[in-house]
């Protein structure tokens, strides 16, 4: 069964893998915990959970919850949901970002965790569109956006910049 959980202490070995794995930049997706030892990831989740509730977070950083995607026992994705847009986010990542691990893409489950994750942004952001960005060099990024009704609304040189409306 495919769900989205929140980040959260109870899977904290699942989630500690996982977040450990994910490149530092894969496509945009920034992991500032790729590499994490153990020791210190306990610290990383109290952060991440706690930024969801607005606090520990940096200066011109804004309230972000962190989701894992699970099919059944086990995590395929990491989802982000920033609760609402700063000027460095309207012109730059938008309200969500996504990695699929890569030995489950192309079945579906980034176009699935979106879906998922754009359900939860509906209630939550107080924009009238939900924000998203793209590189230019990720056309299967870009089909996952577009099937969840996205569109894009402009470009620029390295990236589309994609909105679906709530």
């Amino acid at each position: 069964m495919l769900c989205l959980k929140p980040a959260n202490t109870d899977d904290i070995e699942k989630e500690y893998l996982f977040v450990r794995d994910i490149p530092d930049d894969e496509n945009g997706y920034i992991n500032e915990y790729h590499g994490i030892s153990r020791d210190n990831f306990d610290n990383a989740l109290n952060t991440i959970i706690a930024n969801s509730r607005g606090e520990l977070l940096p200066e011109g950083y804004v309230p972000c919850t962190s989701y894992f995607l699970w099919v059944d026992d086990s995590i395929v994705g990491k989802l982000d949901l920033r609760h609402y847009l700063c000027e460095s986010l309207i012109n730059g990542a938008g309200h969500i970002g996504y990695y699929i691990a890569p030995c489950y893409r192309g079945n579906g489950f980034g176009t699935k965790g979106l879906g998922l994750i754009a359900d939860i942004a509906r209630n939550v952001v107080p924009e009238d569109e939900i924000y998203l960005r793209v590189h230019r060099n990720n056309p299967a990024s870009l089909k996952v956006m577009l099937k969840n009704g996205g569109y894009i609304h402009h470009e620029d040189e390295q990236s589309y910049f994609v909105r679906i409306k709530k």
